[in-house]
């Protein structure tokens, strides 16, 4: 990363902890290496954002939702091939003490360019812990390392239960566990993350038209959150990047300020994941089709995004400084229906005329809108501070208003101030807050 580069990151994590959105986890305690606390307003930027995710997956006929535990019997990972194959070549540099991952084009030590470094060893990057009082081989489980799996173990559950008839989806938002070697960038790479997987069950025969479609939607998904056209980009991988049984895989990559990177990712895995847990199982996992009055593994096309990763990329995305009047303006520009604060109540002073006047706004607007009430500093001081948290208008009641009964509006990103009448406030957010 160049030091311009290291410097936008480190302006973005500087406002994310200042304004409430991330903080290290652990911090009076020293931190622990990458684990993250997402603050007031980190963790309802999220939530929006599963949201959007969660209503765009499953607020139609052909997808459905699943919370699956995250401890698992043993055996499931042994079928996925995590236990055998989830695992990183690992070297030490012995001048410097620093480790890091291995592969075929590392020569030397990436942070202080010594040639003296060990020969790999795998590290299984799954946490390991047992069930039960006593701990013995016998009682080892597993953090999950991804969400996945639970839907493949689900599927004729969910197929039979709900009488679904493929194609069809099942989609799941829940905590993921990998004990990173090189966890990096805040929560863009850590050990503690959130998954937001969809697995979609098609024939072979439709297989390909579903990546397709899911291609485009999820595209146009990201794009509806903010990330820009030119910020997104397709990599296809070549036949040696293909995990063996899949068919096709694509990442959706970001430009990140340290580089473009893996934001999501689209595979056609084929009916690898069924056939395994059928074999390992011993339950048959077909699908009956009706139609065809036949049995079979059904192909899987997969959309995973981390929710932490997106995140990030959003507010990457949204940063943005200006000079208004020979000052530098930090900003947010979210979009008004992920913001974590949608509307901002202002008193112009602290007299009682206007803050009862503003509480009993704020306390109206509350049954609608991410709403806050924000009474203190200069009024100067709290538009910057609303502009920085990425919140999209300020309504200010100043002392005209107990005259004519109108309130300032002002708009985050133009900074246009418009004077309406009280009552028609919900109205207006209502048509620019959609």
């Amino acid at each position: 990363m160049s030091s311009k580069d290291q410097n936008l990151f480190s302006k973005i994590l500087s406002v994310c902890k200042a304004r409430g959105f991330l903080f290290p986890s652990s911090e009076i305690y020293g931190g622990l290496n990458s684990c993250w606390d997402y603050g007031p307003l980190g963790v309802q930027l999220k939530n929006n954002l599963k949201k959007q995710w969660w209503d765009n997956m499953t607020k139609r006929s052909d997808v459905t939702g699943l919370d699956s535990s995250i401890f698992m019997h043993p055996k499931v990972w042994e079928a996925s091939g995590h236990l055998e194959g989830f695992t990183d070549p690992l070297s030490d540099c012995k001048d410097c003490k620093h480790r890091f991952r291995l592969d075929k084009d590392t020569k030397a030590c990436p942070q202080c360019g010594s040639k003296n470094i060990t020969k790999s060893r795998n590290f299984n990057l799954m946490f390991k812990s047992f069930m039960g009082p006593v701990e013995e081989e016998s009682s080892v489980v597993y953090l999950r390392p991804e969400t996945a799996q639970g839907i493949y173990v689900n599927f004729l559950n969910v197929q039979q239960s709900m009488r679904y008839i493929i194609p069809f989806g099942i989609a799941q938002i829940g905590k993921a566990f990998r004990n990173e070697i090189t966890p990096s960038h805040s929560v863009f790479r850590a050990r503690e993350f959130e998954q937001m997987e969809m697995q979609f069950f098609t024939s072979e025969q439709g297989s390909e038209k579903w990546f397709e479609y899911w291609r485009s939607e999820r595209r146009q998904q990201l794009l509806s959150l903010g990330l820009k056209e030119t910020e997104l980009h397709f990599k296809t991988h070549s036949k040696e990047e293909l995990a063996h049984y899949a068919k096709k895989a694509e990442d959706i990559e970001f430009d990140f300020p340290w580089g473009r990177r893996e934001l999501e990712g689209l595979h056609n895995r084929g009916a690898f994941d069924l056939s395994r847990h059928q074999q390992f199982s011993g339950k048959k996992l077909q699908y009956f089709c009706p139609e065809q009055n036949k049995s079979y593994l059904p192909y899987v096309i997969e959309t995973s995004i981390g929710a932490d990763r997106l995140f990030l990329a959003v507010l990457c995305s949204a940063y943005t400084e200006e000079t208004v009047k020979n000052e530098t303006r930090k900003l947010l520009k979210l979009k008004s229906h992920i913001a974590p604060v949608q509307i901002a109540v202002l008193p112009l002073s602290k007299k009682p005329a206007l803050t009862s006047l503003c509480e009993k706004l704020y306390s109206d607007l509350q049954k609608n809108w991410f709403a806050e009430y924000d009474a203190s500093g200069s009024i100067g001081k709290r538009y910057r501070r609303q502009d920085e948290i990425g919140t999209p208008f300020c309504a200010t009641i100043d002392f005209e208003t107990c005259e004519d009964n109108k309130l300032t509006v002002r708009e985050r990103d133009s900074m246009r101030q418009e004077r309406i009448p009280i009552e028609s406030l919900n109205a207006f957010l209502k048509d620019n807050l959609s």
